[in-house]
């Protein structure tokens, strides 16, 4: 009989032991996010708010800081992921660095020629002056693959100023004829304000795709970058489907100044394509990323007979998300 109580005794602690071993081990998980807390950020703070990568036995948490920073971070293994334009991850490989493109937000670079000036055509930059942040970047990029489209060039044909990230300021001005900015940041500011912009779509000539995933070589093994890109998939899901409730979701994570829900309506445009449709969100048009990777050669960005395949992969792209 005591045996029999003790037996029983023992049977809600191998329980609790049983249970604790059944549940899945949690793989904590750092990405690094752009500059400071921000609306454009929202499809991953919803992946972890909405419980997206604690699906996938992930705790992931989120570093702020601009790419320059968490670039090193990367590749120190203080960081597993970034989110950074397609070029950071273009250059850093090309210099050495084991780093991969593995995922799409957008799937072109939000980077247009705006001004308060009728534009109609890259011809009608002939003569002018247009402002740049500077001469790096995808914006630097997109604009001399621009230009090179119309035959101009940089300095005899049409003035690239540094004017930093004033653009807007520098446009209201009059300081420069236009300025290279993006669709949903300047120009979503200046129809709030009740001015008329015009902007020069730039994916023609440079049909990069937009900002996204990058991580180091070795998680390309096992499935922890495939998590990691499934829960992000799901939370991009989220946001084309609904973008004024995922503001609502996300917006305690950026705060008032972190931007507004017509910068992320002007965002949502820029997750979904024809080609996403096919081979779901997250994925790279690889004709894109080889007409991309060609003007980056032809500028003298890439050594000649680079390919586009040694910088970004699709495979860890699920084709159907929850």
């Amino acid at each position: 009989m005591k045996r029999a109580l003790a037996l029983l005794t023992l049977l809600p602690a191998l329980a609790s032991v049983q249970t604790a071993a059944a549940q899945p081990s949690t793989r904590t998980v750092t990405i690094g996010l752009g500059y400071i807390p921000n609306v454009q950020f929202t499809p991953f703070y919803l992946a972890d708010k909405l419980g997206y990568y604690k699906a996938e036995g992930l705790n992931v948490k989120f570093q702020h800081g601009y790419v320059t920073e968490l670039m090193p971070l990367l590749l120190q293994g203080k960081l597993d992921f970034i989110v950074g334009d397609p070029e950071d991850a273009v250059f850093a490989r090309n210099q050495g660095a084991p780093v991969r493109y593995v995922m799409a937000m957008y799937q072109k670079a939000p980077v247009t020629v705006f001004g308060t000036k009728p534009i109609s055509s890259v011809a009608d930059l002939k003569g002018k002056t247009l402002g740049i942040p500077g001469p790096f970047g995808s914006s630097y990029a997109a604009v001399r693959a621009l230009l090179d489209s119309a035959g101009l060039q940089e300095g005899r044909d049409v003035k690239l100023p540094t004017i930093g990230f004033t653009q807007l300021d520098a446009v209201r001005a009059g300081r420069v004829d236009a300025a290279v900015g993006y669709v949903n940041n300047e120009v979503v500011q200046l129809r709030g304000a009740g001015q008329k912009v015009y902007t020069l779509d730039v994916s023609a000539a440079y049909p990069m795709v937009g900002v996204g995933l990058i991580t180091v070589d070795k998680n390309l093994t096992g499935d922890l970058a495939k998590k990691v890109v499934r829960g992000s998939q799901r939370g991009m899901k989220f946001t084309v489907a609904d973008p004024a409730r995922a503001f609502k979701l996300a917006q305690p994570v950026f705060g008032a100044g972190g931007g507004t829900l017509e910068v992320l309506r002007a965002s949502v445009p820029l997750i979904s394509s024809a080609y996403t449709r096919t081979h779901g969100l997250g994925a790279s048009d690889p004709a894109a990323w080889t007409k991309a990777v060609a003007a980056l050669v032809k500028q003298g960005s890439l050594p000649a007979g680079a390919k586009a395949e040694t910088f970004y992969t699709n495979g860890l792209v699920s084709k159907t998300v929850r």
